[in-house]
């Protein structure tokens, strides 16, 4: 076995032990780096452990340009990105892409105001947690499988968020020509409405106006229940198969080349 096709086990994940310990070092890694750049914005904390906040930032920003160098060189190990073209196709992945932006502001701003515009840009960090963590994994490929679905319930849902404007404006907009000045301007209540959310700075004095109202607030938890619903179901049923995987690779049993999530080889999954 060459070394980089050892390093491409072990950021793969197929190194049970090594890959392992990667993963697990990783992940806290950039649990930490959120941790960080939350608590960086107290200015009493900012004042004590700036120093030390900054090293850590340098090592972090270390680890992670190394993990993104031996990504990029042992990619070549999957046949599809082989030679300069693939590692290019390689760079423009999903995963290839939230690991450069992990890394490319700390690395090429110089402007310190751009410095700390960008701060919360590291946040983007944890997005690499989908690499290390089976929920994430499994919720990504729930999602790609019920597309079709969720974009029709949103489609519904975008019908539903216009006759629900069109009808409240005709009814309060002569009693509130400021608030309710418009059809654009009264989906705003209907997205709080709908939402379930109500902030309540836009409101229906009229009796009809309080009428569409409460079915509007009934029929959005109904609208926002089967998405969710429909994602539950989904969701337990791919986790229980990573699960069996994941329990299969521990055991030695040889696991197949391909995902069962979206039937695509591990490389790109």
């Amino acid at each position: 076995m060459t070394l980089r096709s050892r390093v491409h086990q072990v950021l793969e994940g197929r190194d049970v032990q090594l890959g392992a310990g990667v993963s697990w070092f990783l992940a806290t890694l950039i649990v930490m780096n959120v941790a960080a750049v939350v608590m960086e914005t107290v200015p009493t904390v900012q004042a004590k452990y700036g120093h030390a906040l900054h090293i850590f930032e340098l090592f972090s920003l270390t680890v992670f340009t190394v993990e993104y160098v031996m990504r990029l060189w042992s990619a070549g190990e999957h046949g599809r990105y082989g030679g300069v073209g693939g590692r290019l196709r390689w760079m423009f992945t999903i995963g290839a892409l939230i690991d450069l932006i992990a890394i490319v502001p700390a690395l090429f701003i110089t402007d310190m105001r751009l410095v700390r515009m960008l701060r919360v840009a590291r946040l983007a960090r944890v997005a690499k947690l989908g690499r290390y963590s089976l929920a994430l994994r499994t919720l990504r490929h729930v999602i790609n499988a019920r597309v079709p679905d969720l974009f029709s319930l949103s489609f519904v849902l975008l019908i539903l968020l216009v006759l629900s404007s069109a009808g409240m404006y005709h009814l309060e907009h002569a009693a509130q020509p400021d608030q309710f000045s418009s059809i654009p301007a009264t989906m705003w209540w209907g997205i709080v409405t709908l939402t379930t959310i109500g902030y309540g700075d836009m409101a229906p004095i009229t009796v009809e106006g309080r009428m569409l109202g409460a079915l509007v607030a009934v029929l959005g938890i109904g609208m926002f229940a089967l998405p969710a619903g429909l994602l539950g179901g989904a969701f337990v049923e791919e986790l229980g198969k990573s699960r069996r995987k994941a329990r299969e690779q521990r055991a030695g049993a040889k696991p197949s080349s391909r995902c069962p999530h979206c039937n695509r080889p591990w490389d790109e999954s």
